[in-house]
């Protein structure tokens, strides 16, 4: 498998400031979602323009987070975006990535008339499942990506493999999920199943986790992973590396290195497929700088076979 840059911009808002700490990017209307996990709210990017769009009302009166202000525990921490449909229209599902209350809530966003809307729901329940399911601890859980296989809501564990926790993955009904989301269901009753786990390798002495997966048309998936050097599934450390994985069911079929961009790593946190062919796939992917004064990149990678 080769990797390819075929281009890198950095993401602004209209009125210059940066789109901070990507974690997520998926398509919505005539453009796409970048998803940050240090903010209420989401980039939407359309035709050159990078409008906000409010997922979740301000926490305790902050809109951004980060560790120098002293409200990085008070972050939702939205690092997952899927595409699903909603009694037969598309939506998107925002999700957190668990360890704490905080960061237990999804948000589902739908154009009404050309203007997003979103409906936040309480997923607690279903994150302590999932922990329960993986055999992980409720606060060390890190969901980080997502994508639809075979009529269920594939939803990844990024895990920290040099501290002993694998990358994982569980399979959350499809049509529960949605129920969840919109308000027709509770979190306790979401059927969760099909626990796995994912050796990627490592880099240096430190593993690589999964950080973001997508579907491809032949039933394999194409996942983003980090070897990021950080004590704790919550906290960050430096990225020794970043690469692409095949992933059929539960094997890790190979594995490729993401080249780097200004001689520098990117840690890529989301993944957004635009097309594929017999050769291989084109992708969108977002990165986490890992700064919250710096726009985060967003990268055209073309995978070949």
């Amino acid at each position: 498998m080769d990797v390819e840059v075929l281009g890198a911009s950095r993401l602004r808002f209209n009125d210059g400031t940066p789109v901070r700490a990507a974690s997520a990017v998926v398509a919505l209307g005539d453009g796409h979602l970048v998803v940050s996990d240090d903010a209420t709210h989401a980039a939407w990017c359309r035709d050159g323009s990078v409008t906000a769009v409010l997922l979740l009302p301000p926490v305790e009166g902050h809109e951004v987070f980060d560790e120098a202000s002293g409200t990085k525990a008070l972050k939702p921490d939205l690092e997952t975006a899927c595409r699903v449909e909603v009694d037969g229209e598309p939506a998107v599902l925002v999700m957190g990535s668990g360890s704490s209350p905080a960061r237990m809530r999804w948000c589902l966003l739908r154009l009404d008339g050309g203007r997003p809307t979103t409906v936040v729901a309480d997923a607690s329940a279903l994150y302590t499942r999932v922990a329960d399911v993986l055999g992980v601890d409720l606060d060390v859980l890190n969901l980080e990506g997502a994508c639809v296989v075979d009529g269920a809501l594939r939803w990844f564990h990024r895990g920290l493999p040099s501290a002993g926790l694998p990358s994982g993955s569980v399979d959350v009904d499809l049509a529960d999920a949605v129920a969840l989301a919109v308000g027709r269901g509770a979190a306790a009753g979401v059927r969760v199943a099909r626990p796995r786990h994912y050796d990627l390798g490592s880099v240096h002495g430190v593993g690589l986790a999964i950080t973001d997966v997508v579907a491809l048309p032949d039933g394999r998936l194409l996942a983003s992973a980090a070897a990021e050097d950080s004590p704790d599934p919550r906290d960050d450390g430096p990225v020794v590396a970043s690469a692409l994985a095949r992933i059929r069911g539960d094997r890790v079929l190979e594995v490729a290195a993401i080249p780097e961009l200004d001689g520098a790593v990117v840690k890529v946190e989301g993944l957004m497929l635009l097309g594929a062919d017999d050769a291989g796939a084109t992708l969108l992917a977002v990165t986490d700088v890992d700064d919250p004064d710096a726009a985060s990149w967003e990268v055209r990678i073309r995978v070949s076979r």
